[in-house]
């Protein structure tokens, strides 16, 4: 069989991330305080608190159907835009994974191209803008990039790891151009945008649902 991602990982690791939320909480909101409202950390943590109440609580059968439960809590737990733009994020992918008990690299980059489209349309981002979409656009062209190469699941999420990562690092040297942050135009250089690096928390968790 080739290497897939099940669903009992990918559960496992949703949970380590609820938990990565609560951790991270005062950095993210941190980071926020530096060019926006600060208050990012705390809906951040707020909305996974739900989320891991309803994993804990959930034994999910396919893929699909927990990820619709994340996307939906997310959206039932902080108003927004984060919580459409995370919500969205989880829906979208949702749809690509529905009775599926695991996933491979081909649905990988459905469901992220999806989540891509979803986050876009939302969020009205393009790349440079110095938001989440720094982190996820090119960690899914990475993936895409991985699929075309022929490369197996392990190669591919460590390639989409990095340009996760490396997206991440890269809205420090960007201004923002979107949202409340925009009005500060210069100041908000030498910043990690708030969103981004959540964002990144989040791809991290697909990455650490693979058990080679």
């Amino acid at each position: 069989m080739s290497a897939r991602i099940t669903v009992q990982n990918l559960h496992k690791s949703l949970l380590q991330l609820c938990d990565t939320m609560e951790k991270q909480k005062n950095y993210l909101s941190q980071l926020d305080g530096a060019i926006g409202d600060g208050d990012h950390g705390i809906n951040m943590a707020k909305c996974f608190r739900g989320v891991k109440q309803k994993l804990a609580t959930a034994t999910p059968q396919d893929i699909g159907g927990m990820l619709n439960l994340v996307g939906s809590e997310i959206m039932n737990s902080i108003g927004g835009a984060s919580g459409a733009l995370y919500g969205t994020l989880f829906l979208s992918m949702a749809n690509g994974a529905q009775a599926k008990s695991s996933i491979g690299l081909e649905d990988l980059v459905a469901m992220f191209k999806a989540a891509l489209a979803g986050v876009r349309a939302i969020g009205k981002a393009e790349a440079g803008d110095k938001t989440m979409l720094d982190t996820l656009l090119p960690a899914v062209e990475g993936l895409e990039k991985s699929q075309k190469e022929s490369q197996n699941l392990a190669s591919a999420l460590t390639a989409f790891d990095k340009a996760a990562h490396n997206g991440m690092e890269s809205t420090k040297d960007m201004k923002a151009k979107i949202g409340r942050a925009s009005r500060l135009g210069d100041r908000t250089l030498g910043h990690l945008d708030a969103g981004s690096v959540s964002c990144f928390y989040i791809l991290k968790a697909f990455v650490n649902a693979y058990d080679e």
